[in-house]
């Protein structure tokens, strides 16, 4: 028997006016997916519509010695990786902000710096897994490369290979069934190991110039052709990389390369309710952020939009949410206002409040057992506010108080958002965290809040259209009425 609080689902709420702008609001999202499949790929997409709406450069604006004042708009980005960025409101920035922040990594497929060899007649790259994966959900689905390829004199490649209907695709090949029943005897950790992640890119091998007579050659000559002959499709990868994109073997020492799978996000289920692709975990936070971001025009307090990377492997590094890009680019903004001063950083840090915009897991009736129905999101039952995340005893968790969760009530009714609260699943089973107890630090208020995703940190992940606009919904109400 289900108990729980009962809400109407989020379809009922709609409109037949907000219906329509639901629907164009899931094909821009789609089309983001489809185009920012990795944290470059976003931050590009990200300043382009920035720019488009009036957003400057915070770098720019430093160097030709401008000021910033109420309205102004300005965005920031750190190694091509993350970004932020900030509408000056009405209100000095010691007062606090409403900060929305997301992420724009996700699982994936890393190539390895030294990754291509050839075996038995087939081209390989050799990869290592980011993030937590279900590694044997990786084998047997096309995959495409995405990257870039960083030259010796500074010269940068893109790589995009596997999205469009005329290039190939990749793939990690599986066990053929008939001779599986070893492999069907290991734990699913086991089936696919970390080491066997390696795609293949090539069968051909390259042509071995014009045929010769067999008289005439001496022993060097064909032990010469034989070890050419080992290595003609590793050869023959070489050949097609140095003729297309100008790049050498040695180069793959300075490329970030990412597998992601291949293809377009879908709309799914008959009646086009849901969304499935690739990477939902968490660019469905990171779009509906910055949608929300882009749409509200005056604010009391500033409004901040913050997208980074790494959060999958711990927020770590210069890209990461514990890096000190976000707090030094508040201290840049403050300073071009005319408020800077360490004590004022820290004071307005700290009266901030933030929305910790990460995706919760969905029920799943295939899987009733994993869950507490009564503390779980629903596809379709809106914006998702978890109060805390972590592991078991909540370790690792940003818990928020209840007198925050009560002022984004109050918001949130008043401009009618329908909000579910939930926990990501049933207590000893596992958990998971986000940036939020990150920003926690600086003594803001801060609540994890997204959307609710069915097969996470899969390669196909799936939500509702109705839960992913609704997000939007909210992210507009708090960057407006968010004051505590």
């Amino acid at each position: 028997m289900e108990i729980r609080m009962e809400k109407k689902n989020t379809w009922e709420t709609y409109s037949n006016k907000q219906l329509k702008e639901l629907e164009a609001f899931a094909d821009e999202y789609r089309n983001f997916l489809d185009e920012g499949k990795t944290e470059r790929e976003c931050v590009d997409l990200i300043v382009n519509m920035a720019e488009k709406a009036g957003y400057s450069e915070l770098q720019e604006v430093m160097k030709e010695g401008k000021t910033l004042k109420e309205g102004d708009k300005v965005y920031a980005v750190c190694m091509n990786k993350s970004v932020v960025m900030f509408r000056i409101g009405r209100r000095p920035m010691t007062e606090g902000m409403n900060i929305l922040g997301a992420h724009i990594d996700s699982p994936r497929l890393d190539v390895k710096q030294n990754p291509l060899y050839e075996d038995s007649g087939f081209a390989y790259l050799d990869t290592h897994y980011y993030g937590g994966v279900k590694k044997y959900q990786w084998v047997a689905i096309p995959l495409a490369l995405h990257g870039v390829i960083v030259k010796k004199d500074g010269t940068t490649v893109e790589i995009n290979i596997g999205e469009s209907e005329d290039d190939p695709v990749f793939f990690v090949s599986d066990l053929l069934i008939h001779l599986a029943s070893e492999q069907l005897e290991k734990k699913a950790a086991k089936v696919i190991e970390g080491e066997a992640l390696d795609i293949i890119i090539g069968n051909r091998p390259i042509t071995i110039g014009k045929e010769k007579s067999k008289s005439g050659k001496n022993a060097d000559d064909l032990e010469g052709e034989k070890k050419q002959a080992q290595d003609a499709v590793k050869k023959g990868i070489l050949d097609i990389l140095k003729k297309n994109y100008g790049v050498e073997e040695e180069d793959f020492l300075s490329a970030e390369l990412e597998v992601v799978p291949a293809g377009k996000a879908r709309e799914a289920g008959l009646d086009r309710s849901m969304i499935l692709g690739y990477g939902q975990d968490d660019r469905v936070c990171a779009f509906s952020s910055l949608k929300a971001m882009l749409e509200v025009e005056d604010t009391d307090r500033t409004a901040c939009c913050l997208l980074v990377d790494k959060e999958e492997i711990g927020s770590v590094g210069a890209t990461g949410m514990k890096s000190r890009f976000f707090e030094n680019a508040v201290a840049e903004v403050m300073n071009l206002m005319g408020e800077y001063s360490e004590l004022n950083v820290r004071r307005a840090l700290a009266a901030s409040c933030m929305l910790s915009s990460d995706v919760s897991s969905a029920y799943d009736p295939s899987y009733a057992s994993s869950f507490d129905k009564k503390n779980v999101a629903y596809l379709g039952g809106g914006m998702v506010f978890n109060k805390f995340t972590g592991a078991r005893g909540k370790s690792g968790s940003n818990d928020a108080n209840a007198e925050y969760l009560a002022h984004i009530r109050q918001i949130f009714e008043k401009d009618k958002i329908n909000f579910q609260s939930a926990e990501l699943g049933r207590v000893d089973l596992g958990g998971g965290g986000t940036i939020a107890y990150i920003l926690a630090l600086y003594g803001m208020n801060v609540i994890d809040s997204g959307v609710a995703v069915l097969n996470m940190h899969a390669p196909w992940e799936a939500t509702s259209k109705a839960d992913v606009y609704e997000a939007k919904r909210g992210y507009v109400a708090f960057l407006k009425g968010a004051d505590l």
